[in-house]
């Protein structure tokens, strides 16, 4: 069985939706469907403040190196509004990348951002076996 290589994005304060994610790769993990390693980092360096030019530049180089090892993307499409300049820059970096890129819409949610839409290569709906599914069948 290969492993999957995955960067999940997500926001530092709002970390339910990423947590929910990954007990879900890790319940896939557990019952046999898949092997995966995450490069993501659910929380920070706090000496690095993103409101600084220092601090931006610094986690911009982090998510670089986040991302080039993975195979898999996933953007968690709710957060979009609130972190769009991050998730931008994880989107574009992705594609730079030649990611694959899974867009998650969150539970309830009719309307995904264009930049989020435009990019993925897959959109699923805030399911387990959805989000699974899409792993495994690109």
């Amino acid at each position: 069985m290969s492993t999957y290589n995955i960067f999940i994005s997500h926001a530092w304060k709002y970390s339910e939706h990423y947590n929910k994610i990954v007990q879900w790769l890790n319940e896939a993990q557990d019952d046999g469907k898949l092997t995966w390693k995450n490069y993501s980092v659910p929380s920070h360096d706090p000496l690095i403040d993103p409101n600084t030019t220092v601090g931006k530049n610094k986690l911009k180089s982090e998510l670089k190196e986040q991302i080039r090892p993975a195979s898999k993307v996933i953007i968690l499409a709710g957060m979009y509004t609130a972190y769009s300049d991050w998730i931008d820059f994880e989107i574009d970096t992705a594609v730079d990348y030649s990611k694959y890129i899974i867009g998650v819409k969150p539970w309830g949610q009719e309307r995904i951002p264009t930049k989020v839409s435009n990019n993925a290569d897959i959109m699923v709906g805030w399911n387990k076996d959805s989000v699974i599914n899409a792993i495994l069948n690109s």
